[in-house]
């Protein structure tokens, strides 16, 4: 009971300690008041004492000849204002009016033409009257002076009102944000500690597991700097992610921002480029000098070779160095004549071939940490991570069988197909994600969306039949080529066939692995000459791939007996933009003499495999005319169990077990 009675007088401290916040006051309100109010002084001042507007007829007829009139008032020759005799006021018509209410002011008026003309009508009217009761009007000038004082001070108002407008426009008090005056101040979004946070941490990020670890050490260089400079070290000035698109970079950056508990300054490369000049420099002076205040702290630059392409490399042949200013005054302040202590630079990129080489150098960006696609443990953490938002999910869902199945996949793709599979179940109406709804999601993100309903003849649909066999054929035969998975003739995306590998997951690849890849692309060609005896446009993505196999074989990997031990592959960028090969005319017809040779003799192989098995090809292509999709079971039935030695023992158990689970779920659906 105490406890209660203290928590009850703790809350009550609390609230008394919290004074309410009073709107803040606006100085506009103060203009707004005065100008109601000299509008209002106007308005009354307009409407005199409360006469009424009338017309001359009914004030000749009605008032004049009845001798209600005790005088008349010409005022500025426009206005005429009538006075009724206090004896007539309260009754007949002039009930509305009292005796003394308004005896100082006109009941009545009306508006004359010309004073000449109204004089005029008045004899006319009095022509009959007595001398004693003709009414003589007086004659009365008066000024406005409100009206005056409004019409002289109202357009000024009006002219400084739209000047502070756009002064607070340009600097940047309006509601659209500074624009002339703050257009060089920086642009990054600061998470302080007693400001916004990121409610993303390390535990939101799963794989990356060397990553984390640099990722890490950072973050503990300003939290405890001591225990790194008691020896004497340096705190490193940057680090630079390095990776393909959808890796994770970003994210390992939001993670930094959670966990630090220092500032930490988000700004993207793209943010520093405007189109006046001088611009980017100066926000980059003014985004170091806001870190230097907030020191110890963190500046990660997105995209930075948005800014920080190699210098002499412009595409344009150097008609704008407004990007160079921009790149030299990072450099200066990340390591420049100016220490900047306490300040740690993150930076990333999937472009770090085009960057320039002095941003890369020690000092600048001291550790360069490269975020590579995940691998088979690594998937599946991530599936781990993306699939404990849904809600329901199949509880004999194992995240090791969809790790397997998605090789070279990034994170990104990962989250995208398990987003795809909620959507795809809540399509079917389903009350929980299942494997089917996965490995269709998969499926559509490979492939594309299936198009069951596109019209397509008999005669085409053979011919895809029989090209997308061929792959199959000759993949299975093949020692080194990739292991298949299924075969569709059921259109995806703008693909009228598709074939599903599993390709082992290898650091390195050998010429015979290559070799038998490139035969297992020409297959779908070949079988088309074999069968038919004419081929079609449907082999374009497969010589497409071959092609750039092959030029690859010769031109990088130095896999050409003629050409040689030679790779004219350029790792730094730095030859993007070169007008010159790095190699003569008579070296480039070498190559493409070899690359030829290499793809037609990808092509025979594939001819002779599929003729020394044309009955397996034709029952295999008659097969997938009927059912439209195969799998690995189908193969083995027709060809018998495939020998290779690049898949081991444990692999390929892995495989055949991962075959038959698709195989027996696409089963399923169909039926």
């Amino acid at each position: 009971m105490e406890k209660e009675n203290n928590q009850q007088r703790q809350q009550q401290n609390d609230n008394s300690n919290k004074t309410p916040k009073r709107p803040k006051f606006n100085v506009y309100w103060i203009y707004g008041a005065i100008l109601l109010l000299f509008i209002g002084m106007q308005f009354f001042s307009s409407m005199g004492n409360g006469a009424r507007e009338i017309t001359w007829k009914d004030f000749k007829n009605n008032m004049l000849q009845q001798h209600h009139v005790e005088r008349l008032v010409v005022v500025n020759k426009q206005k005429v204002e009538v006075y009724i005799k206090p004896g007539e006021l309260g009754r007949g018509r002039y009930k509305e009016f009292s005796e003394g209410g308004f005896s100082s002011g006109p009941q009545y008026y009306f508006t004359i033409g010309s004073v000449e003309y109204f004089e005029k009508q008045m004899d006319e009217a009095q022509q009959d009257f007595s001398e004693e009761q003709r009414i003589s009007p007086q004659y009365e000038t008066r000024e406005d002076h409100i009206g005056n004082l409004i019409g002289w001070l109202l357009p000024i108002a009006i002219i400084v009102a739209i000047w502070i407008f756009i002064m607070r426009r340009m600097t940047g008090g309006g509601a659209g944000g500074g624009q002339i005056f703050n257009i060089g101040k920086s642009k990054a979004k600061l998470f302080d500690r007693e400001g916004s946070k990121v409610k993303v941490d390390f535990s939101n990020v799963a794989g990356l597991s060397e990553a984390k670890v640099e990722v890490k050490e950072i973050v503990d260089f300003l939290k405890k700097p001591e225990r790194y400079t008691e020896l004497g070290g340096k705190i490193p000035k940057g680090a630079l992610l390095i990776g393909p698109p959808g890796t994770g970079k970003t994210l390992l950056a939001k993670a930094v921002a959670g966990e630090a508990e220092v500032p930490f300054f988000s700004i993207s490369g793209s943010d520093f480029v405007e189109m006046f000049v001088g611009v980017g420099a100066s926000r980059v002076r003014d985004l170091f000098k806001q870190a230097k205040e907030k020191s110890p702290c963190i500046i990660f630059i997105d995209e930075i070779d948005a800014i920080g392409r190699a210098r002499g490399k412009n595409p344009n042949m150097g008609s704008n160095d407004e990007r160079e200013n921009t790149l030299n005054q990072l450099l200066s302040e990340m390591d420049g004549f100016d220490t900047n202590s306490g300040v740690i630079i993150l930076a990333a990129t999937n472009r770090v071939d085009v960057l320039d080489k002095a941003l890369m150098r020690a000092g600048r960006f001291d550790r360069q940490i490269h975020v590579e696609l995940p691998d088979l443990n690594e998937r599946k953490e991530i599936f781990k991570v993306h699939l404990s938002p849904l809600k329901k999910v199949d509880p004999e869902l194992n995240p090791d069988f969809l790790a397997k199945q998605t090789p070279g996949f990034s994170g990104a793709d990962i989250a995208n197909a398990v987003n795809e599979a909620a959507l795809i179940a809540a399509r079917k109406e389903k009350t929980k994600v299942e494997k089917q709804d996965f490995l269709d999601a998969i499926d559509r993100i490979i492939g594309g969306l299936e198009k069951r309903n596109k019209i397509i003849s008999k005669s085409e649909k053979k011919t895809i039949a029989y090209h997308e066999s061929g792959h199959a054929t000759v993949s299975w035969l093949l020692e080194h080529a990739n292991p298949l998975v299924k075969v569709t003739i059921v259109p995806r995306g703008q693909a009228l066939g598709a074939a599903w590998y599993l390709p082992e997951e290898r650091q390195i690849t050998t010429k015979e692995q290559m070799i038998d890849e490139m035969a297992a692309l020409m297959g779908g060609r070949a079988a088309e000459e074999i069968v038919f005896g004419k081929v079609s446009t449907g082999a374009l993505n497969d010589l497409e791939r071959a092609t750039k196999k092959a030029y690859a074989m010769v031109t990088y990997f130095g896999m050409s007996a003629e050409v040689g031990n030679i790779s004219f592959f350029d790792s730094t960028g730095q030859n993007e933009y070169s007008f010159t090969k790095p190699y003569s005319e008579e070296t480039a017809k070498l190559i493409d003499k070899e690359t030829r040779k290499l793809v037609e003799a990808s092509y025979q192989r594939a001819l002779k495999v599929l003729r020394d098995n044309r009955d397996g090809h034709e029952q295999l292509a008659q097969r997938l005319l009927e059912r439209e999709v195969i799998f690995a079971d189908d193969l083995e039935d027709i060809f018998g169990k495939r020998k290779n030695d690049i898949i081991e023992a444990g692999d390929k158990n892995e495989y055949d077990s991962f075959s038959k689970e698709n195989n027996k779920d696409e089963q399923n659906q169909e039926a």
